[in-house]
């Protein structure tokens, strides 16, 4: 066994789950659309863990895999929070395109799902946030480098440019670096708040409603 089999094999069965999700659901299901950016995201983390990019390995695979949980109840269980529920309603909608479906999804994990990881993160390995300030900025840096790539591949053709207009004044209202802003701050204000449970659980809900309503608008039927 490698030094860095105890870091990846838990990185490892999420990307086994990812994969046996890919194989189940329908190729155009927005859900799975999500899956397969998120599968590559995460294979290309347990390649970098591999090779040493994170110097804080234990805390960064603690990060990685509490993340990636938090999505794995909801594709796996269908127990979601409001921030995923937009896209699990809309996601066979003929109306609504990949690019889209993608994004919303980024945006209910990042937005949502990121911020209540840290916590956990922090509660597991017993830090503060600003000690995985690095491996959350690394995490985020990988995913904004991906986002590009997404916009391109998923992005209409020439051919449906009477789509092009609509989607990409919609798609330009939301933006990574602005939701991993919020994100952030969201997590440090739930670690501060964890010894007031009420308002902690409060200042959660509104968190989930408002990247669930972002979601929402993300997800708008486009005309063919």
């Amino acid at each position: 066994m490698t030094q860095s089999a105890p870091f990846t094999a838990p990185v490892d069965m999420v990307v086994s789950r990812m994969r046996a999700l890919d194989a189940r659901l329908p190729e155009r299901d927005g859900l799975a659309v999500f899956n397969r950016v998120y599968l590559t995201v995460t294979e290309e983390f347990g390649r970098l863990l591999d090779a040493g990019a994170f110097p804080d390995r234990r805390a960064a695979t603690t990060l990685d895999v509490r993340f990636a949980e938090r999505y794995l109840t909801v594709a796996e269980e269908g127990r979601a929070p409001a921030c995923w529920r937009p896209l699990l309603r809309f996601r066979r909608h003929p109306g609504v395109r990949p690019l889209q479906f993608a994004l919303a999804g980024i945006n209910a994990h990042i937005g949502h799902d990121l911020a209540l990881a840290v916590v956990d993160s922090c509660r597991s390995l017993g830090c503060e946030p600003a000690d995985l300030e690095d491996e959350f900025d690394r995490v985020g840096d990988l995913l904004s480098a991906l986002e590009e790539r997404i916009r391109e591949e998923l992005m209409p053709g020439p051919d449906l440019l009477q789509i092009a207009d609509p989607l990409t004044h919609l798609l330009g209202s939301w933006s990574l670096e602005r939701a991993r802003e919020a994100t952030w701050a969201a997590a440090r204000a739930l670690w501060a708040l964890r010894g007031l449970p009420g308002l902690a659980e409060e200042f959660g809900d509104r968190l989930d409603a408002a990247v669930g309503l972002a979601g929402r608008m993300l997800l708008t039927p486009l005309p063919d």
